[in-house]
């Protein structure tokens, strides 16, 4: 494996996410891309017209996802691991499977909540549609109790 591509959302989730991350990049000397997928911008009418203050908060809300991600890359980088961190606005799943595919990713690794099937139902599930439309193996860890 050259590249792991890992997905963090910075909640509970990542902990064990990261030390799964970390195990497989040691076994196979592969390097660690982190990637966060922040929300798009708002689709409201207006928005890019609209109050400076909304724009102005949104930035702050990148800015602190951005910092937040590179102290994790900070964390596994010190336990000796190559690893690169990036935050890219979109659509979860579709932006997962096109930057695992633009990167060469060999395995992605991202969390799996384990929700209902209402919940999937009604929401979708972001693991469920990489897992269905990757190109490369997923590595899904199971995350309980947030």
């Amino acid at each position: 494996m050259n590249k792991i591509l890992v997905c963090v959302d910075f909640s509970v989730s990542s902990d064990p996410i990261l030390e799964q991350a970390a195990k497989s990049a040691e076994a196979g000397s592969a390097e660690l891309i982190l990637l966060h997928v922040a929300a798009p911008n708002p689709d409201f009418v207006g928005y890019e017209a609209g109050p400076k203050v909304v724009r102005l908060q949104m930035a702050e809300v990148y800015r602190d996802e951005h910092r937040q991600l590179q102290a994790l890359a900070a964390t596994l980088a010190k336990k000796g691991l190559q690893v690169t961190s990036e935050l890219v606005q979109g659509s979860s799943a579709e932006t997962i499977l096109s930057h695992a595919d633009s990167l060469g990713a060999s395995l992605i690794i991202m969390g799996t909540h384990g929700h209902g099937k209402l919940y999937h139902l009604i929401l979708g599930s972001v693991s469920h549609s990489v897992l269905k439309h990757a190109k490369v193996p997923v590595l899904l860890v199971p995350v309980r109790g947030e």
